[in-house]
């Protein structure tokens, strides 16, 4: 999962470092005051002005004055994220939401047209089928993201962006992210991605030629369940107005405790993700064995209906850590089946250092009438799998089918 630069390493210049190495030093800034190596957390709301202010950009993004503007902890964090994601600029927010709102505030205006993922994260479907289309007059048709003669179709003269999830949630569909950027572009438009799920270096949205790519910071990049944060990756210019428009006039600012933690979180994710990674793939398929499963939607599994794109696409460095799967058997028994695991939390959210469940009934989202059949005859738990040990996971999610379900007959 490494590439490592044939150059010298320089940890002043993060692109001549491998990925390991830009996860521990890249954005750093150690403390020429204490003399402390790791950027320290810089809990202040305004910084010293120079001496003559009076040609200071009040809405400056890139100086130290005002944090909702910019902080010291916040830019450190987004210098680390463009070097992982090997993008020219980011701009961080409160949560993956307000990250993913910026986009849409930022670059599009009334009687402007958006392509959508018809599986997409629940906030973003409301707020293209509801919020944007009846405050501001922006349509947006919602499209099978896996048919790309679909795409092509919705494409109109006024879309302005195309959006999708590299794996939806919950799913797990994957998106051919070069394929419908160039559909995007051919049709004048940008493509966002919500990479979430495909944290770097699993996978890097802008070399595949999406224009912004979206991470919810609360998941993977952060890795320990305590602390909230967006980003957006993607060209310096865009980014600059996106800061400008949605995070200096709008808000939606992480406070620099928040980014402080995720630049800290941030330096383990290689050794994280690897572990999620191989752990998922152990126990998607311990779970499509059994027969008390009724299925398992997992793009490592060859059974997946896009497991060649995503091994393709993902270049066998992995098939993210989130699976979706049900027992045979109504929502109560899935239900049971939850509550007699032992090991396993029901929570939601995901990518944490613990295992996370949550069972979904089949009319419980917005637009589950675009899921699968199996998704819509049996509801679905989603499982995003944590950093134990993989045989006690499965031997906790072997215990509990024989709670819910009775001991498998062989």
């Amino acid at each position: 999962m490494n590439n490592t630069p044939a150059q010298r390493p320089d940890k002043r210049r993060p692109e001549t470092l491998s990925f390991d190495s830009q996860a521990v030093h890249a954005g750093n800034s150690p403390d020429a005051t204490t003399g402390a190596i790791q950027t320290p957390i810089v809990m202040a709301n305004s910084y010293q002005l120079p001496d003559d202010p009076s040609a200071l950009d009040w809405s400056d993004s890139q100086t130290l004055f005002y944090t909702r503007n910019s902080g010291h902890n916040q830019m450190c964090l987004e210098r680390k994220l463009a070097a992982l994601e090997r993008g020219e600029a980011c701009a961080v927010f409160s949560t993956g939401v307000a990250a993913l709102h910026a986009i849409f505030f930022t670059f599009l205006k009334s009687g402007d047209h958006v392509v959508v993922s018809d599986v997409t994260y629940e906030a973003v479907a409301r707020l293209f089928r509801e919020l944007l289309p009846q405050k501001y007059g922006i349509e947006a048709s919602f499209v099978d993201i896996g048919d790309l003669a679909a795409v092509q179709a919705a494409m109109r003269p006024n879309t302005r962006l195309v959006h999708a999830e590299t794996i939806a949630n919950p799913t797990t569909k994957v998106a051919d992210v070069g394929a419908l950027a160039a559909i995007a572009h051919a049709g004048g438009a940008m493509l966002s991605i919500d990479a979430t799920f495909t944290p770097p270096p699993m996978f890097r949205g802008l070399e595949h030629g999406a224009d912004f790519v979206v991470h919810a910071l609360t998941k993977y990049i952060n890795g320990h369940g305590d602390a909230m944060g967006g980003a957006v990756i993607g060209r310096a210019d865009l980014v600059r107005d996106l800061k400008n428009d949605a995070l200096v006039d709008v808000g939606g600012s992480i406070s620099p405790f928040n980014a402080w933690l995720i630049m800290r979180g941030a330096i383990t994710l290689p050794l994280r993700l690897a572990r999620h990674l191989s752990t998922a793939q152990t126990v998607a398929e311990f779970l499509e064995q059994d027969p008390r499963v009724a299925f398992v939607a997992f793009p490592g599994l060859a059974s997946h209906p896009q497991h060649e794109l995503a091994s393709r696409q993902f270049q066998g460095s992995g098939y993210g850590a989130v699976m979706a799967f049900a027992v045979d058997g109504g929502p109560e028994l899935q239900n049971r089946f939850v509550a007699s695991l032992r090991l396993i939390t029901s929570a939601v959210s995901l990518g944490h250092d613990a295992t996370l469940i949550v069972h979904v009934g089949k009319d419980a989202r917005r637009g589950s009438e675009c899921y699968p059949e199996a998704f819509r005859t049996y509801g679905h738990m989603r499982l995003s799998i944590g950093l134990e040990d993989p045989s006690d996971l499965i031997a906790d999610i072997n215990a509990a089918l024989d709670d819910a379900l009775g001991p498998r007959v062989t």
